[in-house]
């Protein structure tokens, strides 16, 4: 029973004490934890999809798949965007494959036929006359919450968060100068697997301690000029490229090729930024691009990192070759992230550890626990409860 569940939360330390601690290890691997996540965080939580360039035409579309729920956004005949479950309302077979493609004036489904609009409305089916009592306008597409926000399109099961625009808030008008709306794929959308916990990415994402000993090519760009903060539904990390010439090529290469940009102001032209979106998107702005990283969960210790860059058309040389240097130094950093996390990752199945300190610093951190606390109480316990505890 619920109250069975709350009394053995109420065992636990104080909310003064679990202010100064970090989330405990056994969330990080457990099975039954991971089944109430989907349902009490993801299901509410909006996920990215694709950004409208990627869709320009009409009958053009994007998949976005996740705990076994495939998503399709299409483009609409009068230029706006749907979004639909991937389903038939026949016999449920997927209708459109591949993460995207162009489905014509019509989504036919490779089954029966059946056929709909880019509306979702149900248009055509064979053998209509052999259905009692039919009505086609209770059979059009499931469709999902969607929200355009600067461009991309986010979707969502369940209600619950605000809207996109709402948790972003904070930081609209930082934001709002690189014309988000404006940018263009730069190449495709990559998928890399990663055995830990999502919450260990979520984490290292938002981690500021870490850079100035684990990250040595951050360092030197930066300097120990990193900074981090954190608001209720989005985090924020940022360092200044400095004058001081890098030892390492590559970074040097960017300081002095990276272009000045002319849409954005003189102090976001040598600027690195680095939001994350609750609960698991995250946006890394550059002058000369933006990535996209969005961590989705597959199992208690599995998540799989979905990510694309976007960018300005710019012809300029320079540009070119600050895109290349800024991958090359991305790369980098990405494969000592994977060093970390799996350490992390690895080190959570320990017996001795279950929670360790949070400095006053670690505000994005210190945010987070909050956060997954509140929405599922037994985060607040040091161990996980008896199997079986989430049924009650």
């Amino acid at each position: 029973m619920k109250t069975a569940r709350l009394h053995s939360v109420e065992s636990c330390a104080t909310p003064d004490d679990l202010e100064n601690l970090s989330l405990p290890a056994w969330i990080y691997s457990d099975p039954e934890f991971f089944e109430l996540e989907k349902r009490s965080i993801f299901r509410q939580a909006w996920q990215v999809v694709c950004h409208l360039s990627d869709i320009p035409r009409a009958g053009d579309f994007h998949t976005f798949d996740m705990f076994g729920e495939s998503v399709v956004v299409v483009r609409t005949e009068e230029g706006g965007v749907r979004a639909f479950h991937n389903v038939c309302r026949h016999r449920a077979a997927r209708l459109v494959d591949g993460p995207k493609g162009h489905c014509g004036k019509r989504i036919t489904c490779p089954y029966h036929a059946w056929t709909y609009g880019l509306d979702g409305r149900l248009l055509a089916l064979p053998q209509r006359d052999g259905y009692k009592d039919f009505d086609n306008s209770r059979h059009g597409l499931a469709g999902l919450d969607h929200e355009v926000f600067l461009g991309f399109v986010f979707v969502r099961f369940a209600p619950g968060l605000p809207s996109v625009k709402e948790m972003a808030a904070p930081y609209l008008a930082e934001i709002e100068p690189y014309r988000f709306e404006d940018l263009k794929p730069l190449g495709r959308v990559t998928l890399r697997t990663r055995q830990v916990n999502w919450k260990n990415v979520a984490d290292n994402f938002s981690d500021g301690l870490h850079i100035n000993v684990a990250h040595p090519g951050l360092t030197r760009l930066f300097g120990k000029g990193y900074g981090i903060e954190a608001r209720p539904f989005i985090d924020k990390m940022w360092g200044t490229l400095r004058d001081t010439e890098s030892s390492n090529w590559s970074e040097r290469a960017y300081q002095k090729f990276l272009p000045a940009v002319a849409h954005l102001p003189p102090e976001r032209q040598r600027l690195w930024t680095y939001f994350k979106l609750w609960p698991n998107i995250a946006f890394d702005i550059y002058p000369d691009q933006v990535d996209f990283m969005q961590f989705v969960p597959v199992s208690a210790t599995e998540t799989l990192i979905r990510e694309i860059a976007y960018v300005h058309e710019d012809p300029r040389r320079e540009m070119r070759a600050a895109r290349y240097l800024n991958w090359r130094i991305n790369r980098r950093v990405s494969a000592e992230d994977k060093a970390l996390i799996d350490r992390v990752q690895a080190g959570m199945g320990s017996s001795s550890y279950s929670s360790g300190p949070l400095g006053e610093g670690e505000v994005c951190l210190r945010s987070f626990a909050k956060r997954m606390r509140g929405l599922i109480p037994e985060s607040q316990l040091p161990q996980a409860p008896p199997r079986g505890w989430s049924h009650g």
